[in-house]
């Protein structure tokens, strides 16, 4: 594994930019990274605390979608020590004499920042992706990486057999070194064609996923040379779907093997069940592991008060207030207010921005309920939802986008700032 000194030449760069349109509504007023998550979290924090539990502590964060309250997230949580070098610095789509567009896919925009990227002595820059939900040791990744003497190493894991239409799927040998990439594979013979056999199979056993499907986890290291020669044809925009099979037959591309739980937080289906799941006894992503934290912005919030409450496996964010609520697998986000007799069952209510004592120009904390029931949605930040509205999602909902409401692969999604009316039904 290498050393603590080797990290001195090894940045993180977390690509943030993306308009992420298979998580509309979530993404109407911010960009997928900010998305929040857990109750707490937002979805930034996964690779910025994995960088730094690896003791990689150069990270920059590249923007451009909607990205102000990503900025402020950021800036308000991540300040490191002054008697280090390490930092999280942003990095936002800019316009220069040269270039007046936006990022034209994540390599442009890797290609684009180079100037600020290697201001310092570099020799490897680890790639992340700013909406995966994992925990990862990247001086793992990069002992692989450096083992093999290789110009690119990707994380790789098993992926679901319903996934690897949507994934990039990788043919490495026995040793790790991939022979073939195709991105999201369609026909049944292609999907055939890039299965793994044997002893393949064995090396890249996840503990969470049997499949014989390798897939790219969308996290890179690459050799500063490399980097460079690649990003020198400006016509090659992705990594996913241009640099990486390019560079494939050319290069020593490489892939490591990850056992562990990740999922790429890509639809709102798969935002909301990996979210979920982290109501669970044991779940796949265990917060609660104090040796490598997520961390995130600290707030001087009172934590969360229940009165007469009825409560089976939930999260509840700080700042909370419940009186004579039902809950069932649900996430309840912070400074939430729910009032009596309502149940929530099966979702997500993301919180709001504001407690009661900061009122100013009309804001106030938003309330669900009283008597209002909740199942299968994801409530947005700073909703009101009316005395004895029913927000009940089905599997027999056919998406739709109404005034007040949204509805993706059964669920009831209320976008955020809006008012639910008293007696409002949304089912089916």
């Amino acid at each position: 594994m290498p050393t603590a000194n080797s990290f001195d030449k090894v940045e993180t760069v977390i690509l943030g930019g993306g308009q992420g349109t298979r998580l509309f509504p979530l993404t109407l007023e911010r960009s997928k990274p900010a998305i929040s998550f857990g109750g707490k979290y937002r979805l930034i924090d996964i690779p910025i605390s994995n960088s730094i539990n690896s003791g990689i502590r150069k990270i920059f964060v590249l923007t451009q979608y909607l990205s102000a309250g990503l900025h402020r997230h950021i800036t308000r949580t991540y300040r490191l020590d002054n008697f280090s070098d390490g930092f999280v610095e942003i990095l936002a789509a800019e316009q220069t004499l040269t270039q007046i567009e936006w990022f034209q896919g994540t390599a442009d925009a890797v290609r684009r920042n180079l100037r600020y990227l290697l201001r310092n002595p570099v020799d490897h820059i680890l790639i992340l992706a700013g909406d995966q939900m994992y925990r990862m040791d990247f001086r793992e990744l990069l002992a692989t990486h450096i083992r093999n003497n290789a110009d690119i190493t990707l994380g790789a894991t098993m992926i679901p057999d319903h996934d690897v239409p949507r994934m990039g799927i990788l043919k490495p040998d026995v040793h790790g070194r991939i022979h073939e990439v195709v991105e999201k594979p369609e026909s049944p013979e292609e999907i055939e064609r890039m299965a793994s056999e044997g002893d393949v199979l064995d090396r890249f056993r996840s503990n969470y996923v049997t499949s014989r499907h390798i897939g790219s986890m969308g996290i890179y290291v690459f050799k500063r040379e490399a980097l460079l020669e690649l990003l020198d044809d400006a016509s090659m925009q992705s990594f996913a779907h241009e640099i990486v099979p390019w560079a494939v037959p050319r290069y020593r591309v490489f892939a490591h093997p990850f056992e562990g739980y990740w999922v790429d937080v890509g639809t709102i289906s798969s935002y909301f069940e990996a979210n979920l799941e982290l109501t669970d006894p044991s779940p796949r992503l265990n917060l609660y592991q104090g040796s490598t934290p997520i961390f995130s912005r600290h707030r001087s919030l009172p934590a969360a008060k229940l009165m007469k409450c009825n409560v089976d496996q939930a999260i509840i964010g700080e700042g909370s207030i419940l009186d004579g609520a039902t809950l069932n697998r649900a996430i309840i986000g912070l400074r939430s207010a729910i009032c009596a007799g309502t149940t929530i069952k099966n979702s997500i209510i993301l919180g709001n921005d504001f407690m009661d004592e900061e009122l100013d120009q009309g804001i106030y904390r938003s309330e669900i309920g009283p008597h209002a029931t909740i199942e299968n949605a994801i409530i947005d930040k700073n909703v009101t939802v009316g005395e004895g509205a029913r927000l009940i999602g089905s599997s027999e909902m056919a998406d739709c986008n109404e005034e007040s409401y949204y509805v993706r692969d059964g669920l009831i999604v209320i976008p955020q700032g809006t008012e639910i009316p008293p007696g409002t039904e949304i089912t089916v």
